[in-house]
């Protein structure tokens, strides 16, 4: 199973520089092989309502966004519940301040490492060298 992080989906509903190779990817995945957790949903969500905060898309739009993006999860990606063990971790992942993570990147990488993800495909390059800190497998699987 794969996790993709918030970052790595995301530009599969903005466009983005690597909205293409995103779509690209995941469209060579085996059906039933790519996961999010229900905090990506959340994730996809604030992302979207920032851009309705700056004006950069109506209230009507990022609805629109925001139930696609549920559309898609919901047909196409298996979805892991953060549970207690998850948000435990998480704050491990955290209070090791030399990885400088956020927490709700804290918590992505418990999730895939809680369930077992052969890897984390993601964008985000604080991530990806928090994982590698931490020995949890994630890639920047685009260039």
């Amino acid at each position: 199973m794969i996790y993709l992080d918030t970052s790595f989906l995301a530009p599969l509903f903005r466009e983005e520089a690597t909205s293409k190779k995103v779509a690209d990817f995941v469209s060579r995945q085996a059906a039933g092989t790519l996961a999010v957790s229900k905090w990506t949903g959340v994730e996809f969500a604030s992302l979207v309502s920032r851009d309705v905060r700056m004006g950069m898309l109506t209230a009507t739009q990022g609805r629109h966004l925001v139930d696609e993006f549920g559309s898609v999860v919901a047909s196409s990606l298996f979805v892991f519940a953060p549970n207690s063990y998850d948000f435990e971790l998480a704050g491990e992942y955290v209070a090791n301040f030399a990885t400088h993570l956020r927490a709700p990147d804290a918590l992505h990488l418990a999730v895939a490492h809680n369930n077992g993800a052969e890897f984390v495909a993601t964008l985000d390059e604080g991530m990806l060298a928090a994982a590698k800190r931490l020995k949890i497998p994630a890639k920047r699987v685009i260039r």
